[in-house]
């Protein structure tokens, strides 16, 4: 009986070394969420839905038709303005067909370069963030530049046609008022269909045809599937020893059983103390004589993950739960120990 209770003494302090210690060397938590860019999608023009070609739920690629408003009253306006063109270039002289196709393409530029500005803005905040890597922030600097080449392309052909036509062609004050104006009717045209911004899927659908889409109104929400990563909330104990760059493994209560590897992107250093702005400060309640930890966000994002691979294509569920361990040192001992602690408890999902 004794020695039972001395064995169960040292193992409890064997183990309460080990929570110390693997507290700052090998932190671990269950205190995750899994992370994705969640977008709205918000329509730039108002009217009815005439169509919704996608299902909650559903995957889809970049530029997927998502859903249309109805386009007559902004077809009505492409062809008022074209025939306003058209009588402009009349009364002065000059032939709208190289006009209209001039002003068609500029618009046709402006919109993809539009586009393009959005998608390198977000691409390269990631990469700051070390979420997605220099190659594709590469990629997508090019494709910004191809979309700003593209306008200065079709820029310089409309001032082309403007010069054909001379002082009292193109260059007509009228003229060009209309072709402003058919550029914005073309322009408010095409954005009466909604398409998917990157590879992703639809959530929260709760529009159908016939209902009315305000502009500036979100319409539909859209989670992205370029960019994954995890939140790990972690205590001040853990935070001590983490940085940048270092390696961590993740187990996803969806796929249990399995490890991912994670690195750390980047570590939150404040944490909200629910004081409002022009409020008096309180301090935080303490009960008992042990106070509750203060959490921070550290950011782990999974390098090896490619969008539609195969091997690594993940279905993510937004705010679902995950376990992590970041490994801080070269402590064979302790990382091995964090290793099999990580098995087991990816093992342990398959029971909750």
């Amino acid at each position: 009986m004794k020695a039972t209770v001395v064995t169960s003494a040292i193992l409890a302090i064997l183990i309460f070394i080990w929570y110390l210690v693997a507290d700052r060397i090998t932190p671990y938590t269950s205190n995750v969420r899994v992370k994705a860019m969640v977008i709205d999608i918000v329509p730039e023009v108002s009217g009815h839905v005439t169509a919704v070609a996608v299902n909650n739920g559903q995957v889809v690629e970049a530029g997927d038709l998502l859903a249309r408003i109805d386009p007559r009253p902004y077809q009505l306006k492409v062809d008022r303005a074209r025939a306003a063109l058209e009588l402009a270039t009349q009364s002065v002289g000059a032939g709208s067909s190289a006009i209209e196709v001039s002003v068609a393409n500029l618009t046709a530029a402006r919109t993809n370069l539009e586009n393009a500005e959005l998608q390198t803005a977000r691409t390269l905040e990631l990469e700051s963030r070390g979420i997605v890597s220099k190659a594709r922030g590469d990629n997508a600097r090019a494709t910004l530049q191809a979309a700003q080449s593209a306008v200065a392309a079709s820029e310089a052909d409309l001032d082309r046609v403007r010069r054909e036509y001379g002082v009292e062609g193109a260059d007509n004050p009228q003229i060009r008022e209309a072709v402003a104006v058919l550029g914005e009717a073309e322009l408010a045209l095409d954005w009466t269909k909604l398409r998917a911004p990157a590879r992703g899927v639809i959530v929260d659908l709760t529009v159908t045809s016939g209902a009315y889409a305000r502009a500036g109104s979100p319409l539909l929400t859209f989670v992205s599937f370029e960019e994954l990563w995890v939140e790990a909330y972690m205590k001040e104990n853990n935070i001590a020893n983490i940085n940048i760059g270092d390696p961590a493994e993740i187990s996803l209560d969806l796929y249990p059983g399995r490890i991912f590897d994670g690195v750390v992107a980047s570590i939150t250093y404040a944490a909200s103390d629910d004081t409002r702005e022009g409020s008096l400060p309180s301090a935080p309640r303490v009960d008992g004589w042990m106070r509750e930890p203060q959490r921070f966000p550290v950011r782990i994002v999974m390098p090896d993950y490619q969008v539609g691979s195969e091997g690594h294509d993940i279905r993510r569920m937004v705010n679902g739960q995950a376990d992590v361990v970041v490994y801080t040192g070269e402590s064979r001992f302790m990382n091995a120990l964090a290793v099999m602690w990580m098995r087991l408890m990816s093992l342990v999902s398959y029971a909750y």
